[in-house]
Parts: structure tokens; C-alpha cells; sequence
């Protein structure tokens, strides 16, 4: 038996990809789609996914949609309205931007971040929320074909760019993370990145380089972030992250010293916490330490080490 991964969000939403039916358009037909506006997904006031007819006037002139899957018996897509203008826009936010906004046609729901609201959709909904952000930002970043750099065009309902000019084919991407629990005895290694909310610290991270294992990197990464050596290291789970488009590998690794020498241009700060103080960190009762984000893989991997399940 697996490890549970309840409470990690965009996790086992068991969507029907509909991978058989990217090839052809049939399935616009009565499609329920999933608007994004500039990264944000669109709610209703019961944290549903809201879910437009493909013919409602707030989709006029927007990019065209990409197909998710079926929702049941039905086909749901995604479409990038990120033309429209709300008549005022938040100044750009650093790290998470709480603002949301309602489209005047869509009075009945609104745009959020979803990070914000990952940890209280239904898994269905935060895996179609998930698939819809990446699959648009990809688009939105890749209009241009990157082996002549003539302009290219979605196919196959949004799972892939073409170029007309000289036939390249291109695929959406998703970028390795691994993510890390790092323990010596009854004490984790948590660390912050420069500009982070105050308070707030986490397990490190970094992505996979080419030609490297899972293992090699977290070896990797925490040694050149804070100096320690890891030994052993455990695959513990997986979570999609599209912020913009990456695949976080949570691990556990053992640590064989405990002597930070902190890499400043990588953290901020990094410090060895012991197992009554995440605790209270996780709890959300630590005096200066936040609790993680619920629905986040490194939260889920702090309090898994904590029940003893890593």
C-alpha cells in the first residue's frame, strides 16, 4: 500500500484526460469551460470550479480552448481570457497576489489565485484548476516556434504547438522539482528564500538538472544551499505545481552533518527546528514560524514526518 497523500492538493483527482479525442473537435459540443484569466482560475461563491457554456459573451475573442478531459459524461476545456481589462488592476505582488477580480458578464463568480483556494476544491476541481493553469500559461509563453521562431499554432485541442513554417512540433512542458524533508535525529532543516513572507520557512527545493537522478539532486541542492550532506534518500510523493509549470518529487533524505553554511543568494536564512516546535510551527501556534499552506506538498511532507509516516 502506497503512502496517503490526503490532503495534498491536485492529487488523485483521477481525471478522464480524454487523450483519444484530442484529434479532433467533436467534443466542443456542449463542453463546460474553465476560464483563466491572467493565471487566475474562476470560482463561485461555494469554491466550485465555475464552468461556462462555450458560446457565454465573457469567452468572445479569447484564446482557443484546450481541452482537460471529461467531467463525468461531459467535455471540460479551458480558455485564456487574459485580453480583458478590469477597470482597475492590483499592483503586482511579489509572492502571492490576494486581490480578486468579477468579470461584469460573470457577476456570480470571480477570479482567484489558486493557491489561495488549492486545499478547498474537490480533487476533480483542483486537478482540472491544475491542468488548466499550466496547459494556458504554456501557451501563452510559447507562441513562437523555437526551432525558426515563426509564429506557431495550438493543436491537437491544446496539447501541442505546430509551425507552419517549418513543421516543428512542440509539447507542453513540465520542469522536475525535487522538494525535501531533510532530518538528522528529532530535528528538520527548513529554510526561507529571499523576499518570502515573514515568517514563513519551508523544506528546500530546487529543479532537477540535466543528466541528474532524484537522489543526486536533492544531494545537490541542499548541500549547496546550506553546506549539509545528505546520505540516504526516500521518494515519498508527487504533486503537480503550475505555478507556472512544474512536477514537485517530494523525498526524504537522512542527514549526515548538521553545520549550515548558508548560500545567501539562494536563502535568506536556514535553521535546524525540532519536532515540538514544527509541531506548533504546523499547528499554527509557533510564536514567529507560519504554518505551511494548506494543500502544499511541504506541508504535507513536515506533518508526515511528524505522524511518523516518513
Amino acid at each position: 500500500m502506497g503512502i496517503d497523500t490526503t490532503g495534498l492538493a491536485f492529487a488523485g483527482g483521477g481525471l478522464d484526460r480524454a487523450a483519444d479525442r484530442r484529434g479532433g473537435d467533436g467534443w466542443r459540443d456542449g463542453a463546460a469551460v474553465l476560464p483563466v484569466w491572467r493565471g487566475k482560475v474562476l470560482v463561485g461563491g461555494d469554491d466550485r470550479l465555475a464552468r461556462l457554456p462555450a458560446d457565454h459573451p465573457a469567452l468572445a475573442g479569447a484564446e482557443p480552448p484546450v481541452l482537460l478531459g471529461l467531467d463525468g459524461a461531459t467535455a471540460a476545456a479551458a480558455q485564456d481570457i487574459s485580453a480583458w481589462a478590469p477597470p482597475s488592476l492590483p499592483e503586482t505582488q511579489l509572492f502571492f497576489d490576494p486581490t480578486e477580480q468579477v468579470h461584469p458578464l460573470i457577476p456570480d463568480a470571480r477570479f482567484v489565485e489558486l493557491r489561495g483556494v488549492m486545499s478547498r476544491l474537490s480533487p476533480l476541481d483542483a486537478e482540472l484548476a491544475a491542468t488548466a493553469r499550466a496547459l494556458t500559461g504554456w501557451h501563452g509563453a510559447h507562441r513562437f516556434c523555437a526551432a525558426c521562431g515563426a509564429r506557431s499554432e495550438p493543436a491537437q485541442s491544446g496539447w501541442q504547438r505546430r509551425c507552419p513554417s517549418c513543421g516543428a512540433m512542440h509539447f507542453p512542458r513540465t520542469d522536475p522539482v525535487v522538494i525535501m524533508l531533510v532530518a538528522r535525529g528529532d530535528r528538520v532543516l527548513l529554510g526561507r528564500s529571499p523576499g518570502w513572507p515573514e515568517g514563513m520557512y519551508s523544506c528546500l527545493a530546487g529543479f532537477i538538472e540535466p543528466g541528474e537522478t532524484i537522489e543526486a539532486a536533492v544531494r545537490r541542492e541542499v548541500a549547496e544551499e546550506t553546506g549539509v550532506t545528505v546520505g540516504v534518500v526516500r521518494y515519498a510523493a508527487s504533486q503537480p505545481w503550475p505555478f507556472p509549470a512544474s512536477l514537485m518529487l517530494g523525498c526524504a533524505g537522512d542527514a549526515e552533518t548538521e553545520t549550515i553554511t548558508l548560500d545567501p543568494v539562494e536563502l535568506e536564512d536556514a535553521r535546524w527546528v525540532g519536532r515540538d516546535e514544527l509541531a506548533a510551527v504546523c499547528a499554527g501556534t509557533h510564536a514567529s514560524l507560519r504554518a505551511p499552506r494548506p494543500g502544499a506538498i511541504a506541508g504535507w511532507l513536515l506533518q508526515a514526518w511528524l505522524d511518523g509516516r516518513l
